[in-house]
């Protein structure tokens, strides 16, 4: 795994968007964030959820965090250019997007994929994503050193069996990045890339394989440090890549 032991200022003056702030790995990057100076904004559907990690961060690094709940799977464009104005009312720019919410769904063949399913999928793993990028680029524009990092998976990158509409979204995220990193690279100062995180220890990963052991599986603040990398001044270097944290190695 990858070590990296940044200053404790590192995220300084910066503010960071997390989506589902309120669990797992979006919970781990938002307090560690948070720790090393960033002010992070807490999106996601479920308050009490973001409300602990605020409290939590609070507690450690008081002042640091802000809720903004945001549910991905009803959420219309109105409701992501009220976060934008939001931001843009609080902040001078926005220095990082961390779309880190997803939905797993059914493990089923194709031929019985149930429809209804397929779309809230495509709505929360795609659409809001392209959504939120949409309304945000002004704000990330005006940082210095944007960063947008979409959440990867190995089925998004290989096909598997059964995965569905998860894996099919996922190939879905790598194009969305490769093609905002193409139109990016030339124009702004945004880095944009995905990060691939492998097995975490999860509520989605023990939904989708239930019969493991949750202890042999490493826990989402293992990832910590290869976020704190990608999002400092070292992760200028990487721009449109498809990124592994468990073989990182820069």
């Amino acid at each position: 795994m990858f070590e990296y032991s940044p200053a404790d200022n590192l995220l300084a003056q910066k503010t960071i968007l997390i989506t589902g702030a309120g669990d797992g790995i979006g919970r781990a990057v938002a307090i560690g964030f948070a720790r090393h100076g960033a002010t992070v904004i807490l999106t996601g559907k479920t308050l009490s959820k973001l409300e602990a990690v605020y409290d939590e961060i609070e507690a450690n690094s008081p002042g640091s965090a802000i809720i903004h709940p945001l549910d991905l799977m009803t959420g219309d464009e109105d409701a992501f250019k009220l976060l934008s104005e939001s931001v843009d009312e609080q902040f001078p720019c926005l220095d990082g997007l961390i779309h880190n919410a997803a939905q797993l769904g059914p493990r089923s063949p194709i031929e019985h994929y149930p429809y209804k399913d397929w779309q809230q999928l495509v709505q929360v793993n795609v659409s809001a994503a392209f959504l939120l990028t949409r309304a945000l680029l002004p704000a990330l524009g005006r940082s210095p050193s944007g960063r947008i990092l979409f959440t990867a998976s190995s089925v998004g990158r290989q096909g598997r069996a059964y995965w569905g509409a998860y894996s099919i979204t996922k190939f879905a995220v790598e194009g969305l990045m490769q093609v905002l990193a193409d139109e990016l690279a030339n124009t702004t100062t945004i880095r944009v890339n995905s990060l691939n995180p492998g097995g975490t220890r999860t509520r989605m990963r023990a939904a989708a394989y239930p019969a493991e052991n949750p202890g042999s599986v490493p826990s989402p603040e293992s990832l910590l440090p290869v976020y704190l990398y990608l999002m400092g001044p070292l992760g200028d270097s990487f721009h449109g890549q498809a990124l592994d944290a468990r073989s990182f190695n820069p």
